[in-house]
C-alpha cells in the first residue's frame, strides 16, 4: 500500500433534543479498506458531538498520509480553519470577550490537528449535509447509531 495514497474521512455529529442525548460518526475510506467508528454520550450538544467526530477520527488514524476530511459543520470547519488564531490570541475569547464554548474539545482538536499536519496535510472539506453524499450520508448514519449506543449503554 502507497504511503501517498491520500485517506478520505467523513465526520459528523447528531444530537436528539440538543441539548441531550448524541452522537457521533465517522466513515474512512483509504483505498479499498474502509473504517467505521461510532459513540455518543447522554448529555451532550450537537456541535460537541460534531467536534468529537473531527477528534476521534484524527485520533484514529495509525499512520500519517494525506487527508481529505469531509464535514457538514461549518462550526468545526470555521473553527479549525478560521476562528481559532483568534481565539488563542485573546486567551480562547471570542471576538466579543466571551469565553470560546466547548473549548476543551476545541483544545484537543487543535494539538490533534498541530500534532498531525506536522507530519502530513490535511485538507478540510465542506459538504453539504443530507443531500446524497454517499460518506456524509454513511457519517450521519454512523452518528445516529452512535446515539442509540448512548442510550442502551444506559440500560
Amino acid at each position: 500500500m502507497s504511503s501517498d495514497l491520500l485517506l478520505e474521512i467523513w465526520t459528523d455529529g447528531a444530537c436528539k433534543f440538543n441539548p441531550g442525548p448524541g452522537g457521533w460518526g465517522v466513515y474512512m475510506v483509504y483505498g479499498r479498506h474502509t473504517r467505521e467508528l461510532c459513540g455518543g454520550a447522554l448529555q451532550t450538544t450537537n456541535n460537541q458531538m460534531e467536534l468529537t467526530a473531527v477528534i476521534e477520527a484524527l485520533g484514529a488514524i495509525k499512520r500519517p498520509c494525506p487527508v481529505r476530511l469531509h464535514l457538514d459543520s461549518s462550526y468545526v470547519k470555521d473553527g479549525i480553519t478560521k476562528w481559532i488564531h483568534g481565539w488563542k490570541k485573546r486567551g480562547w475569547k471570542t471576538a466579543g470577550g466571551d469565553p470560546v464554548k466547548n473549548e476543551e474539545l476545541w483544545r484537543r482538536l487543535d494539538q490533534l490537528v498541530s500534532d498531525y499536519t506536522s507530519k502530513a496535510p490535511i485538507e478540510w472539506c465542506w459538504v453539504k449535509g443530507h443531500a446524497g453524499n454517499f460518506g456524509n450520508e454513511k457519517a450521519d448514519e454512523l452518528a445516529n447509531l452512535g446515539v442509540e449506543k448512548a442510550r442502551a449503554e444506559q440500560g
